[in-house]
């Protein structure tokens, strides 16, 4: 065998092992879809018709729950949360980057360490400081938008602030030394220079809050009663004790899914960009 042809037999291969992956990791969210354009006697029976679709489910969703409130609690507290986790970020995450201060290093491990604890574990302390919140206090944060806002971002942040140091080390500190000797103070060469310079790394750690914020249910579930439920809440009411609206549960997952894809193809270029501008010191 020649090396050409043993180079173009390589390349055919690992294309063909490309698509395989590709259709592997496609598959869930192709069958989403199709089963969502069945009837519920269709998907019980297994007796699908995939030239003959038919969107009765997603006339059915709307109908017998109030998707339209769990969607709009999605988008009102995920972006929120987001916007704050990322904001919080920023500011803590340029000080780990570039303002050495006592206690730094324990900072640093003490955000990480955050994450190594099961967020089940804070479930039932958070769950009666709500409560005693809204029996002592004038301050009702349970099943509001504020007390889920404040939940997530304060979940969320501390990885977020592990996304922004990596992305400000990458960005050279001359940049910044150079527009203090031409008289921005350290605020003014952070928020001219280094936040624009940021902003991929931004948008990237803004989608990945966002991302986890929308598909988090436990506490959702647990610190909500009907005004500030979101979207994993309404599509799990499709499951019922005795019998489970299968065709409805496909048509929520794929319109819970439409507001995220939409998040990431308007954010893709920022997006890989920021996450290998993240990915070059450590």
């Amino acid at each position: 065998m020649t090396p050409r042809r043993k180079k173009h037999l390589t390349n055919w291969g690992l294309n063909a092992l490309t698509y395989a992956v590709l259709i592997v990791m496609l598959s869930p969210i192709l069958w989403l879809i199709a089963s969502s354009l069945q009837t519920r006697g269709q998907l019980a029976s297994g007796d699908y018709d995939l030239l003959h679709p038919t969107v009765s489910a997603f006339k059915q969703m709307w109908e017998s729950v109030d998707f339209g409130k769990y969607l709009t609690n999605s988008l009102i507290i995920c972006t929120a949360a987001a916007l704050l986790a990322t904001a919080f970020a920023a500011s803590a995450g340029y000080a780990l980057a570039r303002l050495p201060f006592r206690g730094q290093k324990a900072f640093g491990v003490g955000v990480v360490g955050t994450q190594l604890v099961p967020g089940s574990m804070f479930l039932l302390p958070v769950f009666l400081g709500f409560i005693w919140l809204k029996q002592n206090t004038p301050i009702h944060l349970f099943d509001t938008h504020i007390g889920m806002i404040l939940i997530y971002t304060a979940f969320f942040t501390p990885v977020a602030i592990w996304f922004m140091r990596y992305f400000f080390l990458a960005i050279p500190p001359e940049l910044e030394e150079a527009a203090m000797v031409d008289g921005c103070t350290r605020f003014g060469a952070f928020w001219r220079i280094v936040l624009p310079s940021a902003a991929p790394g931004l948008v990237a750690t803004f989608v990945y809050a966002f991302l986890l914020a929308w598909d988090e249910l436990l506490f959702v579930t647990a610190l909500t009663a009907n005004r500030a439920e979101t979207i994993p809440v309404g599509i799990h009411n499709f499951i019922g004790n005795y019998s489970e609206e299968y065709a409805q549960l496909m048509a929520a997952g794929v319109v819970s899914t439409i507001p995220v894809m939409l998040a990431f193809f308007a954010t893709q270029r920022w997006l890989v960009q920021g996450l290998t501008a993240g990915a070059v010191k450590g």
